[in-house]
């Protein structure tokens, strides 16, 4: 896998929902090589015309573009938001050896296919 291959994935979670178990899907079904729960973040953003704050989980994830897609799938089955956050952010160099652990943890996709 090369730089370009592999993405970090941005994805925000309520703090009282089971962001344990969400992570360790994305990873068991191979969206995702690795998933980072940060503490409790305080995010103010702006939603249906009013400013809003509320605590939330950050989650960082590690993965391939090519499996953007199914990772947006799940986010879409499995989050409790409406519309959570799904950043995908472009890697522009890494250690050779963690950028081929992402591509091993999430498969190829030639070799594993998606599960529909």
């Amino acid at each position: 896998m090369t730089a370009s291959e592999a993405v970090v994935v941005l994805i925000t979670f309520p703090p009282d929902a089971d962001v344990r178990r969400f992570a360790s899907t994305l990873v068991g079904e191979g969206c995702a090589a690795c998933v980072n729960i940060l503490p409790d973040v305080e995010s103010i953003y702006r939603w249906q015309g009013r400013v809003e704050e509320a605590r939330e989980r950050q989650l960082i994830v590690k993965t391939q573009k090519a499996r953007v897609d199914r990772l947006r799938r799940r986010v879409g089955d499995l989050h409790p938001y409406d519309t959570p956050e799904l950043v995908v952010l472009p890697v522009v160099d890494g250690d050779p050896r963690y950028l081929a652990w992402i591509a091993e943890a999430t498969g190829e996709p030639s070799v594993r296919p998606d599960p529909a």
